[in-house]
């Protein structure tokens, strides 16, 4: 098994990180709505396949999004994690 070395994100990152976070809940919100609104396929065929992209774009990109944080906050041991936050 390969070792994988865990880089501690910035204080600003991670915050930017929760931030965009919402964004992309909001729209892979909309873009599922927006799929359930169209009721037929077949009459809609284009405009559901576009938002049924606009759906794996979001949803990868919360993916994405949710792993960095997820590896960040295991990074809490480090000493670079430990220096980079900020103690409250």
């Amino acid at each position: 098994m390969a070792l994988v070395k865990r880089v501690a994100l910035a204080p600003r990152a991670v915050r930017q990180l929760r931030r965009v976070r919402s964004v992309y809940v909001a729209g892979l919100l909309l873009s599922v709505l927006a799929l359930l609104s169209y009721g037929d396929p077949a009459t809609s065929g284009r405009q559901a396949v576009i938002t049924g992209v606009f759906l794996v774009v979001f949803a990868a990109l919360l993916t994405l999004t949710s792993v960095q944080l997820w590896r960040h906050e295991r990074t809490k041991h480090c000493s670079t994690a430990k220096r980079l936050s900020t103690v409250a």
